[in-house]
Order: C-alpha cells, then structure tokens, then sequence
C-alpha cells in the first residue's frame, strides 16, 4: 500500500489548525498539546485501575461478525481492574472501546479540557479507548463520519488512515461500516487483495501525550504496539454530504444490517463478504483497464 507519514506539529493554534489541516481534511499529530492537562501526568493503566477498578467493562476482539451479534455487541465482560492485570500479563486480542468518561467515571473529567480547536466539540460524548499487545480493530470509520481528535495515554499504537475517496479499493463491505474482515491493514498480503495496491493513505505511530486529528469519515485501523489507551473527542461532520450519510447510517442503516441478519441470519454475512470482494474487484478491473 502506498501510506504516507502523518504530518507531525509540536503545537498549533486554532487558526492554523483551521487553515492547514480542518478546510483541506488532511490528517496530523500534535506532539505537545496537553502537556498542561492533568490527565497528562496521571492517565495510564495503573491509575485507570484504581479510579475505575471495580467497573464492568465491554470488551471486544478481531473474530469475525457473527449473524446472532448485535450492533456493536461485545464479546465478553470483565471488571477493569481484571483487564488491566490482564494487559500488564500477556498479549490480548480484547479492546474496550467508545467507552463514555462522563458515564462510567465521572471524576475523570477534572483530568482534561475540551481544547478549542475552532470546531464545537460534543461534550457529551468523551470515549476511551483500551487494547492490549497486538490487538486491533478492523478498518472502519465512524458511523456519524465525525471530526475525531484521539488522544493517546501510554504505551503505543499504529494508526493506518484512509479518506473516503479510496473506499471503492478498500474491500469494503455494503450495510456496514468496515472493510473485510481477513485483511491485516498493517501487514496485508498483496496477492490475495490486490486492489489495495492502488490505494493511498496515511500512517502514524502514537506515544503518550500525542493528539491525532482524524478528518470527517476517515477509515481508520488502530494497533496496538504495547498495551495503552485513548480518549476521543469529536465534533459533527460540517459537509452536508457527509452529514447526510451519517444519518443515513443512524437511522437506516445499522437497523437494516440488524433486521437481515435477523431474516437471513449467516447467508447475509457470507454475502456481504463476497459483495465487498466482488464489487472492489470491478472497480480494479475498470481502473487498470
């Protein structure tokens, strides 16, 4: 795949945000921006433990849809202070994510300001992200394809991005907002999913302290290197086309994707899969034709 380096600031204000990075929808990181928070000094796994230990937390990993799975329905549960002795332990495929702050541990929100980007944040909604060695999400993007600022507490990650132009290459599966589910997006086998030879996009690695800036519907695959969390902050897509589509996806889509999974049951999820491989294939052949 052709990925390129992320641009990378150490800081940057409100107006060069806008101009450089917000107008052109291109994605960066910014080293040095919440050194002042306390979140900062105090955010990593031990301290998540001892504020949210006796939580029960949702968790997911990589196995495939399932028909008889809900809409974001987790796999398993544990309390977080079961997960994080099992992050420090050994490598785990298990991740919690959108994981309200406001919600679960009110007391965190002292932690961190809602920075002034240029862009209204929705305050609402601060998400916290876990995963553990070696564990990933499939690519996806978002279902309200929202501004995302993520912002990374220990350890690190890999992030690979993609914009929505490149989604006919993707393998993207229809009724759904991933691609297919047996690529590995940081090691993919060229052979078996050509198209993705034809597809430009971004990569970054995040370390503790750093903020990337996610444009509106950006495909994205997070990795992580080592075990570590994330908190994502987002603001409303500002394309009418894109806010559209987003709510296209809240109101129909994921309702349809549930109603035939519910008719259909695992004959919709093969077909899916095939439609994903079939209908990438015909936009490789009519773009190398």
């Amino acid at each position: 795949m052709n990925l390129q380096e992320i641009t990378r600031v150490t800081t940057i204000s409100k107006e060069e945000f806008i101009e450089d990075f917000f107008k052109p929808q291109r994605p960066v990181v910014i080293e040095r921006f919440v050194e002042d928070w306390p979140a900062y000094s105090k955010w990593n796994l031990d301290y998540m433990r001892s504020v949210a230990g006796d939580k029960t937390v949702p968790l997911y990993d990589d196995r495939p849809v399932n028909h008889e799975e809900g809409f974001n329905e987790p796999h398993a549960q544990m309390k977080m202070s079961e997960y994080i002795d099992l992050l420090r332990s050994e490598p785990t495929k298990y991740r919690i994510f959108l994981w309200n702050v406001l919600k679960e541990v009110p007391e965190l929100r002292k932690d961190f300001n809602f920075p002034d980007f240029g862009l209204k944040l929705m305050k609402g909604l601060p998400m916290l992200f876990f995963g553990g060695e070696g564990s990933n999400t499939f690519m996806h993007y978002d279902i309200d394809l929202a501004n995302i600022f993520h912002f990374h507490f220990e350890g690190k990650k890999e992030c690979i991005l993609f914009p929505q132009s490149e989604s006919k290459f993707l393998y993207r599966v229809p009724h759904s907002l991933i691609t297919h589910e047996s690529i590995d997006f940081s090691d993919p086998d060229l052979d078996k999913w050509p198209a993705l030879k034809q597809v430009s996009g971004y990569r970054a690695y995040l370390g503790h302290g750093e903020v990337l800036y996610m444009p509106e519907g950006y495909w994205h695959h997070m990795k992580y290197i080592t075990p570590g969390f994330s908190m994502s902050l987002r603001a409303i897509a500002r394309n009418p086309k894109n806010l559209g589509r987003a709510l296209y996806n809240v109101l129909v889509m994921r309702y349809y994707d549930n109603l035939m999974r519910r008719l259909k049951g695992q004959e919709w999820i093969d077909w899916k899969n095939q439609q994903a491989i079939a209908r990438t294939h015909r936009s490789l052949n009519g773009a190398i034709s």
